[in-house]
């Protein structure tokens, strides 16, 4: 299943694109808008463009996992994406993402400039692989548990 992830932000929203079978994820774009209704066209437009089957919103977790006002305005965004859009929506942790943004960008040999025109889309391609990545540990989990299952029943 293709997803396209968000990483929303007050005036910077970094999109990145990936799907489960590869578990490979891809910076796409950098939403530059302040404005709600437009970040929401501009959703929209991608989503049609790129057809992803799900959608991940970075949710921003306090370092100690409470939230706060920030998380309560990606819980909104989240509701209303899935409302217009009619595709599941996936809340993921993202406190360590742009840390792992900058991370890249420190050894990408850009200028200030060029870090800040990428780091949204980048932090939103982190995301989205520790989002994959947590998926498939998930799945592979189910099956261990599941052969496990059927071993003791012979």
């Amino acid at each position: 299943m293709r997803f396209l992830a968000i990483d929303p932000g007050d005036k910077r929203t970094g999109l990145a694109l990936g799907d489960d079978r590869t578990n490979i994820a891809s910076p796409l774009e950098i939403i530059t808008t302040s404005a709600q209704h437009e970040l929401l066209r501009l959703i929209d437009k991608a989503i049609d463009q790129q057809g992803p089957g799900a959608l991940v919103l970075g949710l921003p977790l306090n370092m100690d996992g409470t939230e706060g006002p920030a998380a309560k305005k990606v819980r909104q965004l989240a509701a209303e994406l899935e409302k217009r859009t009619g595709l599941p929506v996936h809340l993921f942790d993202e406190r360590l993402t742009s840390y792992a943004a900058e991370s890249k960008l420190n050894q990408s040999g850009l200028t200030h400039q060029g870090k800040k025109k990428r780091r949204d889309a980048l932090a939103a391609a982190a995301l989205l692989e520790d989002f994959l990545a947590d998926r498939a540990r998930q799945k592979q989990a189910s099956q261990t548990q599941s052969n496990d299952s059927t071993n003791q029943a012979t």
